[in-house]
């Protein structure tokens, strides 16, 4: 793992993608804090942090786009499936070279809680605060990189590549958006989750390749839900818009910036980070049995 680390850290830098990255994070998180704790004189970064979270939609497709599309375009992905190496092994370590190029500029801005206590003598700055904010902005972005890695696992296109990551970070983005436009009726539950279990089986296709299996996950995930609706369908009373916004990847940075480190947001991060490298995993055996 550690050769493939180094060689994909390299890469990065080499084709210059890593410094585009690191630059336009530290430059946006710059303006938000010049403007947010300069000028209008707020004593919390954690609000920067919050801010720009939207930031991730640019730069997550950015940085995974090429990890693994670019392999199987070049046809380079044959000789890692050659090489003495777990397939798991050779996933973290792109996985973990994307890590340290996105935990650079987080690392940079801890500095701005630093500064502003030097500006701030009346003590109103919660180190806390801004410091559990930026372990958990972290956090998220490591998920989302997680889930560009599995997109671009997908495809031998850096634009295709590119095109699903944005894709999923926007839906991700308006999830909560959506839980308030979606009425909170039992159809709308029931039908919600029969298109989220079609997804979730096409999902089963791409990484099995195996119509059978997607079929029999979409009756798995779907016969209960048709017996709750005929047979307990208040239950599915407003449970869409609940599970939305219980799944919010971006939403879960609000608790940390009210100053309250919530580990269940911490455990969910790690979850869908763990979950999207196995999906990648599985996407790259996939491709290796073909």
């Amino acid at each position: 793992m550690n050769n493939i680390y180094q060689k994909e850290l390299k890469g990065y830098f080499k084709n210059v993608t890593g410094f585009v990255f690191i630059a336009f994070m530290l430059a946006v998180i710059g303006i938000y804090a010049a403007v947010i704790n300069f000028t209008y004189a707020y004593p919390n970064f954690e609000f920067v942090l919050t801010g720009v979270s939207f930031i991730f939609l640019i730069v997550v497709p950015l940085l995974t786009m090429r990890v693994l599309a670019e392999e199987r375009h070049q046809k380079t992905d044959q000789l890692l499936y050659s090489l003495p190496l777990k397939l798991s092994s050779i996933v973290l370590g792109k996985f973990f070279a994307m890590l340290t190029v996105y935990a650079i500029p987080v690392l940079l801005s801890a500095v701005y809680p630093l500064v502003l206590s030097i500006y701030d003598p009346s003590g109103y700055i919660s180190f806390s605060s801004s410091y559990g904010t930026m372990f958990a902005f972290f956090l998220l972005g490591a998920a989302l990189i997680s889930i560009g890695m599995f997109m671009s696992s997908l495809t031998e296109s850096q634009i295709i590549a590119a095109v699903m990551s944005f894709g999923a970070m926007l839906m991700s983005f308006l999830t909560s958006a959506l839980a308030n436009i979606i009425p909170s009726t039992v159809n709308a539950s029931f039908f919600g989750f029969i298109v989220l279990i079609l997804l979730a089986a096409l999902l089963v296709y791409f990484l099995t390749k195996n119509s059978n299996m997607a079929w029999i996950s979409f009756l798995i995930l779907d016969i209960p839900l048709v017996l709750i609706r005929f047979l307990k369908s208040d239950l599915l009373y407003g449970a869409l818009p609940s599970m939305l916004k219980a799944i919010s990847l971006f939403d879960k940075l609000d608790s940390f910036a009210a100053g309250i480190f919530d580990m269940t947001a911490v455990v969910y991060y790690l979850s869908v980070m763990a979950l999207f490298i196995f999906f990648t995993v599985q996407s790259m055996e996939k491709r290796r049995w073909s």
